[in-house]
């Protein structure tokens, strides 16, 4: 099968460099960082979802069989200490017998062993979802590029690397990032779907199973972002497949499905902590412009809250601005501002910015190729100058906050 060439230009250069300055912002507030008890708490628990059952009866960790709370972050935290765990132990057993540090072996060895010999913790906790960031940050470049071409995209990616909430909550352990991470790549795969379903069937096939992935994974984040970005797909896929409408349920279904073996796994088969996802009520929400108001209001976002004001003036008062791909990005972060989770502490206005992020490349995109390009290309630089000179300033208060 030949693959297609994947030339590296400007726009890919200029992305992995705004990327690059994310990821430098996120180093910098790590190296600052302590260690805090939901750090252990992740870690600890993360850490017995790879290696070993809890010892309390009839839980699924020691943390509970984390009602409201998906299995992802705790996985995702866990991995790269149970990994180095491993290969310390592995190291181990290849010394002599009267020079082993350990008695028990890799397979056989305590979830607790090794565990002062762990080194750069802090890196190994926080990192992995620093790395989701960077690749939804990538994913939402992408996806811009495509709608709005180069400079919707780049603004849309300036926007989200210089957002302070996006750093804030990439470099602490927790399912938020990883809900935004899934609840985005989700959406725009249905889309993906939807327009593969006018070609020939052979190129149905993968984009189904990065759905089945996409849908579990976002499951296993949250299950109230899965079920949204079920919804989402079920109507955008009901209102782009046309002729092939008939076909949109039998996938979706299948999708579910697929999605539901994948969640099970991330409980390690074990039915009674699967069912508390049914139980937990972890979905269960209301509504509030509290957390809008406040992240609308607060000068850390200042330059953001200009540009969607202009963009949503912009958007009302030309037609050529309102068309699908501003206006879905539009809705969805309408719909997820105002919701609330009554029962487990979450935020689902984080997993809003994305959208809104597109929807604003969108519309910036389309008023710079009209006769106001000069004005808005200023308007333009102002807000991303303005915005990252915030974002490196408040880097302090970060680090102490998180």
């Amino acid at each position: 099968m030949n693959l297609p060439a994947f030339k590296i230009g400007w726009p890919q250069r200029l992305a992995a460099l705004l990327l690059v300055l994310f990821l430098s912002q996120c180093l910098w507030v790590i190296s600052r960082q302590q260690l805090s008890t939901d750090d252990y708490r992740f870690a600890r628990c993360g850490r017995e979802m790879w290696e070993r059952p809890s010892p309390l009866a009839g839980y699924f960790t020691s943390c509970g069989n984390l009602n409201g709370d998906g299995t992802f972050g705790y996985r995702v935290a866990g991995l790269p200490l149970s990994a180095q765990r491993l290969a310390l132990l592995a190291i181990d057993k290849m010394r002599s017998p009267e020079n082993r540090l350990y008695a028990s072996s890799a397979l056989s060895g305590s979830t607790w062993e090794a565990r002062h010999e762990l080194s750069s913790v802090k890196y190994l906790l926080h990192l992995p979802f620093v790395f989701f960031a960077v690749w939804l940050g990538a994913g939402l470049w992408w996806v811009a590029r495509r709608l709005f071409g180069n400079e919707g995209g780049f603004f849309a990616l300036g926007l989200y690397c210089f957002c302070p909430d996006i750093v804030r909550y990439s470099v602490v352990p927790n399912n938020d990032v990883l809900a935004m991470w899934g609840l985005y790549g989700l959406v725009y795969t249905a889309i993906g779907v939807a327009h593969a379903m006018q070609g020939p069937r052979r190129k149905w096939r993968p984009r189904i199973a990065l759905l089945i992935v996409a849908l579990g994974l976002t499951a296993a984040a949250h299950l109230l972002a899965a079920m949204i970005g079920l919804l989402a797909a079920a109507i955008l896929m009901m209102y782009l497949a046309e002729r092939r409408r008939s076909h949109v349920m039998q996938i979706l279904i299948f999708s579910a499905l697929g999605a539901m073996a994948v969640l099970f796994a991330s409980y390690t088969f074990r039915l009674p902590a699967f069912t508390y996802v049914f139980t937990g009520g972890s979905a269960r929400f209301w509504f509030s412009l509290d957390a809008a108001r406040g992240f609308f209001a607060s000068p850390a976002n200042a330059a953001i809250s200009v540009a969607t004001a202009v963009a949503a003036i912009l958007w009302l008062g030309i037609r050529r601005c309102r068309y699908f791909g501003n206006t879905i990005p539009l809705i969805l972060a309408l719909v997820l501002f105002p919701l609330v989770t009554t029962q487990a502490v979450s935020r689902p206005w984080l997993w809003a910015l994305p959208f809104l992020f597109t929807f604003l490349g969108g519309v910036f995109a389309d008023i710079l190729e009209t006769r106001y390009r000069k004005l808005f290309l200023v308007l333009t630089g102002l807000i991303l100058v303005t915005q990252a000179g915030l974002c490196i300033t408040l880097l302090t208060t970060i680090a102490h906050q998180s």
